[in-house]
């Protein structure tokens, strides 16, 4: 827990370091319960892990301090519906959706990406936060954008 001004305590001090090493396209993985993240972490990402939290608390935590990419489409994708679970109801996109809007970094929907792309995606993310997230698809990717340089003293 950080006990920071300004921080949110939720973020841990290893996140905030790994947010803060992140460059401009950078991608931060955000994984459910269900995702391989140890798996995934062997081909490079670091591992973080947020035991106890769901993605949307630590997504609106990670928002008030990470810039999203505003040069490519969408800045955040989340592993689309494998065909089996086609039809299927997926609240916690609303949540996301939600979210990234009230920041206003988020011009399109959020990106679909199949899910075996979306692991190779993964294994070239910075990191991997692995979460408590019980929501089925509940993983998100985020692309880091740039801060503008008055915002930065």
């Amino acid at each position: 827990m950080v006990v920071l001004k300004g921080i949110p305590s939720i973020l841990s001090p290893e996140l905030l370091y790994t947010l803060a090493q992140m460059g401009h396209g950078d991608e931060l993985v955000l994984a459910d319960a269900n995702f391989p993240v140890s798996s995934i972490c062997g081909h490079g990402p670091k591992e973080i892990r947020a035991d106890g939290l769901d993605i949307p608390r630590l997504l609106e935590a990670i928002l008030k301090l990470f810039p999203l990419d505003t040069y490519v489409p969408s800045p955040a994708a989340v592993m689309d519906l494998v065909q089996a679970d086609q039809g299927l109801q997926v609240p916690i996109w609303n949540s996301y959706s939600h979210l990234l809007d009230q920041v206003g970094q988020m011009q399109n929907p959020l990106e679909k990406v199949e899910r075996f792309a979306f692991y190779e995606r993964a294994k070239k993310a910075f990191a991997v936060v692995a979460t408590s997230e019980s929501a089925l698809y509940g993983n998100l990717i985020l692309k880091k954008g740039v801060i503008d340089a008055e915002l930065l003293d």
